[in-house]
């Protein structure tokens, strides 16, 4: 019988990040907390800026967006959101979205799956993503349940089942 497998990626789709920052900007629009406090969130090129007049506002912010992504189901972990930062008048909050799996993260990840993970299972690093391949799709299971249990510093998914 052949090996199973499945690979695990760390990928956050881009256009939940847009809908979750577009209904984050309208809600900062509207409430009145926000109101008179230069409160924006933006595209940056590739980062989000989120800026207002003082450090609590943009701490909030970024609050109601990190509640926007939760409720469209993506990780936190994969925000980076950096300090706040005094720009002339204005305080800033610069927030870049994390994709792909660091080849120490995946080492640190196949090194979990050869210690207590099932016997027979093999984890190959392939490029930002892994490929764990075992004969018993239950091994297989077992691994993800593992890797669920894991508080790890990055958002990880599963694809690719076969």
């Amino acid at each position: 019988m052949a090996d199973s497998s499945f690979d695990i990626v760390s990928k956050v789709e881009r256009q939940e990040v847009d809908n979750a920052l577009n209904q984050a900007a309208r809600e900062i629009a509207t409430r009145f907390d926000f109101k008179n406090v230069g409160a924006s969130i933006a595209w940056s090129g590739e980062k989000i800026e989120m800026k207002a007049n003082s450090e609590e506002r943009v701490k909030a912010i970024l609050d109601v967006f990190e509640t926007k992504l939760v409720k469209r189901s993506i990780s936190l972990k994969a925000l980076d959101a950096g300090e706040p930062q005094l720009s002339g008048k204005e305080y800033r909050i610069s927030a870049s979205i994390k994709e792909g799996i660091s080849q120490e993260d995946a080492k640190k990840v196949s090194k979990i799956i050869r210690d207590e993970g099932p016997k027979g299972v093999k984890a190959q690093i392939q490029g930002d993503e892994l490929r764990v391949s075992s004969k018993s799709r239950d091994d297989l299971q077992a691994v993800q349940a593992l890797l669920k249990g894991k508080d790890l510093d990055f958002a990880l998914q599963f694809v690719n089942y076969r």
